[in-house]
């Protein structure tokens, strides 16, 4: 990129950024959410082939308010193709959801420039295992940064990473030691119950990074029966941690104690403003052994005042501590319309009345529950409170 045209570019975002962050006193961003309001959805096949990669596993999702970008991030660990992620444009509003338009596909690249390694192929070759679950647009530059969940079978760490807008790695921010993961199954991250959330913070200067289920040290998975608790986190962009809060996952929707497998986490989060966020909750359910999996998907609204920053409790199992509040915004299954695996969510663009939009996609994990899923992308107007 010329000198001229990254000024260029620099200046449009700051001007986007001022833009966002304009309305509420305090620098903070003038958005409030009372409700969502359903304007469409649209849909790609399973097994899409677009730039010579499968179309699948998207579980992150963002919006470039300088260039109209959307980009959405595949959870693919490199088996169907190389970590990667999509640009895209998205054609909606009051009146509905006229189309989605995949753009570009950009491979995400390891910090030597290679693209990153199946797990087949790092045992051969080495590397990191990648497994890419939330991707963010930074506002002050247009780069991007990404959450992989690791590799607990592999002793691979969950990860935040900067990367430039082609997918090359420019930083990596330290992993807690209370989410490293350890060869005995007694401390740090869960396998596929970590990093599976990140957000901006409304002023852009830190990232809330979630876990989608408790460390071990937190106590167990959600069941039919009972919660669990994630931490969720504030570093700034260096890494230092800055706040961490507890968030009471709900028991898994729509299970019992005789269903099949049922799990429920946080599979993403979205900022409002310095103290609010939304976070959605996804639950994967098999009614009974043997049958079909169904989805459910909910929205919280949290807030972290008053809330106990465990930052420094080592286990929350048996500890004493406030957990954040929370406010159930919508409860997707009251749509009227089949859900899917929704695992990303982003702010986009506002819509004609002046309401922010948001924007929702689902992983369909290239329908290895055999479900008959597809890529599913769901936009909402805000309803302010």
């Amino acid at each position: 990129m010329s000198l001229p045209t990254f000024i260029s570019r620099l200046t449009v975002s700051a001007i986007a950024v001022a833009a966002i962050l304009a309305g509420c006193g305090g620098g903070e961003p003038d958005r409030s959410v009372g409700g969502l309001k359903l304007l469409g959805e649209q849909r790609i096949p399973l097994t899409t082939v677009f730039k010579g990669t499968v179309v699948g596993g998207l579980s992150g999702i963002d919006y470039d308010p300088a260039s109209g970008n959307w980009i959405l991030v595949s959870d693919d660990r490199s088996d169907q193709s190389p970590a990667r992620f999509y640009t895209a444009r998205l054609n909606y509003g009051l009146d509905g959801f006229g189309g989605a338009e995949l753009r570009d596909a950009m491979y995400l690249r390891q910090a030597d420039g290679s693209q990153y390694p199946s797990r087949a192929q790092y045992a051969q070759r080495g590397g990191e295992v990648a497994d890419p679950e939330s991707i963010r647009f930074d506002p002050r530059d247009g780069s991007i940064w990404w959450s992989s969940e690791g590799d607990r079978s592999l002793g691979l760490q969950p990860f935040v990473r900067h990367a430039a807008a082609d997918g090359g790695t420019l930083e990596s921010l330290p992993t807690p030691f209370m989410f490293s993961v350890s060869a005995a199954q007694t401390q740090g991250s869960r396998m596929n119950l970590s990093y599976e959330a990140m957000s901006f913070a409304a002023d852009g200067k830190s990232l809330w990074v979630a876990m989608e289920g408790p460390v071990y040290a937190d106590g167990a998975p959600a069941t039919a029966t009972s919660g669990a608790v994630s931490r969720i986190t504030r570093h700034d962009l260096t890494g230092t941690m800055k706040a961490q809060y507890a968030y009471r996952i709900d028991a898994v929707p729509g299970a019992t104690p005789s269903s099949g497998a049922a799990e429920n986490g946080v599979s993403e989060i979205l900022a409002i403003d310095s103290h609010r966020l939304l976070v959605l909750e996804r639950a994967v359910v098999q009614p009974a052994p043997g049958q079909t999996i169904q989805f459910h998907a909910r929205i919280y609204e949290i807030d972290t005042d008053g809330a106990t920053d465990v930052s420094r409790l080592a286990s929350l199992a048996d500890a004493g501590y406030t957990p954040v509040k929370k406010r159930l915004v919508l409860d997707l299954t009251t749509l009227g319309i089949r859900i899917d695996c929704i695992e990303g969510m982003a702010w986009g663009p506002r819509l004609a009345n002046g309401h922010h939009s948001i924007v929702l996609v689902s992983d369909d994990n290239f329908d290895a529950f055999g479900a008959g899923q597809v890529t599913q992308l769901l936009a909402f107007e805000v309803l302010p409170k």
